[in-house]
């Protein structure tokens, strides 16, 4: 399997934020090291060669490794198609945005609007991710529309807003409103959910131990001693392996929400 790796460079950089659009796995691969270098970044304004920013190892191919990486570089992963792209460091905004397969592995933190729009793949991160995980940009329609995210540590607020598909486990805890206008999918939290999340939440479901504060739209249904919850445990280790939360107990208490829309979606509380 071919790899190639872009080491960021120590010294001088663009004062501006770096997007890495179009710097993935098939969009590289059987280009040459220099046509790599001469690849165009956008930095603020200006136009820079990707070589003036990264020295260049190994062969374009399948897996693509970002070395050095820090928070100013944006768009790692945006429109991933295939292959797997190994971050070692932190990572700026839209990391996996409009991502539709491959694999995405963060080893740092990443930024706001990670898998915004995502529609298939793997995202992982090792660190914590910022606001707006799964989320939209102004004007969108749909969030998250299939695909998984798991991250070790925490997430911002707003995860998930007006997500149809998919999954986003927290191995820490969800901000403040997560599940914002969602309409489908899951988040999954093993240590808890903010202040007020699924406001105005149509469809879906939210799953952990507690809440910060629950919205008075949300109607307590009473705990539930649920088959289905086995069958997400059994799934979600079986498409995820290690990296699949704790089995859900057989009980939880069920809350259905918003009341505010629709009110089909559901808050499933464990702890």
């Amino acid at each position: 399997m071919s790899t190639l790796t872009l080491t960021l460079r120590a010294g001088d950089l663009p004062s501006a934020r770096i997007s890495l659009m179009g710097i993935t796995p098939s969009a590289l691969a059987g280009k040459s090291a220099d046509e790599v270098a001469r690849t165009n970044l956008q930095a603020g304004a200006q136009s820079v060669a990707l070589g003036d920013l990264f020295s260049i190892s190994g062969t374009a191919g399948e897996t693509l490794v970002i070395s050095g990486s820090s928070g100013t570089l944006d768009d790692i992963g945006n429109r991933l198609e295939a292959g797997t792209m190994i971050v070692e460091g932190d990572i700026g905004s839209y990391g996996g945005r409009r991502m539709s397969g491959g694999k995405l592995e963060i080893k740092g933190n990443a930024g706001p609007y990670l898998a915004s729009r995502m529609s298939d793949g793997l995202i992982t991160v090792a660190g914590s991710a910022g606001d707006s995980v799964g989320g939209i940009k102004a004007g969108e329609k749909f969030g998250m529309t299939g695909g998984q995210v798991v991250v070790e540590g925490s997430i911002g607020a707003r995860a998930g807003d007006r997500m149809r598909r998919g999954l986003i486990i927290a191995r820490g805890k969800f901000g403040a409103h997560a599940g914002s206008r969602m309409m489908g999918g899951t988040l999954w939290t093993e240590a808890g959910f903010g202040a007020e999340p699924g406001a105005l939440l149509r469809r879906g479901t939210l799953i952990g131990p507690s809440v910060e504060a629950l919205l008075p739209t949300f109607v307590d249904g009473g705990r539930h001693d649920l088959v289905v919850l086995g069958l997400i445990s059994q799934h979600t280790k079986r498409t995820l392996g290690d990296l699949a939360p704790k089995a859900l107990p057989k009980e939880v208490r069920k809350y259905s929400g918003d009341m505010a829309t629709i009110g089909k979606g559901e808050l499933l509380l464990f702890g």
